[in-house]
C-alpha cells in the first residue's frame, strides 16, 4: 500500500487589489458625507426675549442746486435743519438719512450736512445716479 502524505494545499487570497477597492470606497464615502451635511457645526444660537423688530424708515434730506433744503419733502431752512432732524429722530434707534444733493452744489454744503448728521449720530448715505459719463467736451 502506498501511503503517501498528502500535500496540503496552501490557499492564499491576494488582497492587493482589495486594498485599492477599499481606498476608493473610503474616498467615495468621505466625499459624499461632506456633501450631504455641509453645516456640521452644531451651534446654540442666542434667543431674544423681545419679539418686536425695529422698522427703519430713512429720513430723506434733499438739497437743490439753488440751496433749497427739504426733509422728507418738507421745505426747511438751513438754520433749522439740525433742530428739525433732532425732532424727527427723537424716538428712533440708530437713525439713517438718505442725502439727495444736486451735483452742482458745492462740497462745503455736503460737508455741513454730514457734520449735522455726525453731531446727531445719524448714519448718512449719499444717493448717486448711475447715468453714465457726464463729462462735457
Amino acid at each position: 500500500m502506498n501511503l503517501r502524505k498528502r500535500r496540503e494545499r496552501n490557499t492564499e487570497v491576494y488582497t492587493a487589489s482589495l486594498s485599492d477597492i477599499m481606498f476608493f470606497l473610503l474616498l467615495f464615502f468621505l466625499i459624499t458625507s461632506t456633501l450631504a451635511t455641509p453645516n456640521v457645526l452644531k451651534l446654540l444660537l442666542p434667543n431674544s426675549k423681545a419679539s418686536t423688530q425695529s422698522i427703519k424708515h430713512p429720513i430723506t434730506i434733499s438739497v437743490t442746486s439753488d440751496l433749497q433744503y427739504a426733509v422728507n419733502n418738507t421745505p426747511v431752512s438751513a438754520e433749522l435743519m439740525e433742530e428739525t432732524l433732532r425732532a424727527i429722530i427723537k424716538d428712533q434707534t440708530d437713525p439713517t438719512a438718505l442725502l439727495k444733493i444736486d451735483k452742482s452744489v458745492e462740497v462745503q454744503n455736503l460737508v455741513d450736512m454730514l457734520d449735522i448728521g455726525n453731531r446727531l449720530k445719524i448714519k448718512m448715505v449719499l444717493a448717486t445716479s448711475t447715468s453714465g459719463n457726464t463729462t462735457k467736451k
